[in-house]
């Protein structure tokens, strides 16, 4: 199953017009110890006001999340999660118009998110889980596939495919089609190639080179590299907040390339990034 030629997403909570090109994803951690922005929006208020500041600087999805999936991250429990998330998503979507996206893997997060008004599910196992997928043809939301080697407790140790962009991209499709049996509708599933996710500096960068090869399968492609360690590793930059520039050169790639959706911290930057590669395409 291909997506669908027209430009215009809808779903039953929402939708979403590709006809401009690549949209920004916001990520919105409300976590104490997520790689780059860690502790930051813990506070439900203060990560309410940051998600309405990303969706006013053009975020056109705000992710929403409540446990860091960094490498070595260990698992939250999901009255936890959901005890972080739930506040903010009910308030966010009170005052904004942009969906929400929740970013989880456990079922009754991902069930609470939904009930309490988000309406697109960012999963890293890519519905692994028979109830999530059951969950997600329910609720007829899109849905995000993502590769990930291992687990983020495990991921970094030591990844190795025999040829990472084949490998990930049979993941993915064989996850996308899994999508569809259980009723699913194809343009509603999009896949992500888990930059970070258990993989290399040189795995990343190989993804990225033929993220076409992704966009040419028919799925929505979804591509977070924001702030991520490999940016630093090519520019020596060691804090996740000195990283933007090296994320614009990724987001411009993705842009260029036809990613449908790209997920970054710093959306007005990224915003920029946009419409210069917007510009150049209509030409």
């Amino acid at each position: 199953m291909k997506t669908t030629s027209d430009d215009v997403l809808q779903w039953p909570g929402g939708s979403l017009d590709f006809s401009s090109g690549t949209r920004i994803m916001g990520v919105l951690n409300v976590t104490p110890d997520s790689f780059s922005d860690g502790g930051q929006f813990l506070d439900a208020d203060r990560a309410v006001a940051h998600g309405l500041e990303m969706a006013s600087q053009g975020a056109a999805i705000l992710d929403v999340g409540g446990e860091s999936t960094r490498p070595g991250a260990a698992s939250v429990p999901p009255a936890e999660q959901i005890r972080r998330v739930v506040p903010v998503i009910e308030a966010l979507t009170d005052q904004v118009d942009v969906p929400i996206s929740i970013d989880a893997c456990d079922v009754e997060v991902v069930r609470a998110a939904l009930e309490a008004g988000a309406s697109i599910l960012n999963d890293i196992t890519a519905l692994a889980d028979d109830s999530m997928a059951a969950l997600a043809a329910e609720r007829q939301v899109p849905v995000v596939l993502m590769h990930m080697q291992g687990t983020p407790e495990t991921m970094q140790a030591e990844p190795h495919y025999d040829d990472a962009v084949a490998d990930v991209l049979h993941f993915l499709l064989e996850r996308a089609r899994r999508a569809e049996s259980f009723g699913i509708a194809g343009e509603r599933v999009w896949i992500d190639p888990g930059i970070g996710f258990g993989k290399t500096a040189e795995h990343n960068l190989l993804l990225l080179k033929h993220i076409g090869r992704f966009v040419a399968t028919g799925y929505r492609v979804l591509v977070g590299t924001s702030r991520k360690r490999f940016i630093g590793t090519i520019t020596g930059r060691e804090r996740p907040a000195d990283r933007v520039f090296g994320t614009a050169a990724t987001v411009a790639l993705c842009a260029a390339a036809g990613v449908s959706i790209v997920r970054v911290h710093d959306v007005a930057a990224m915003q920029d990034v946009l419409k210069v590669v917007r510009a150049v395409r209509e030409r």
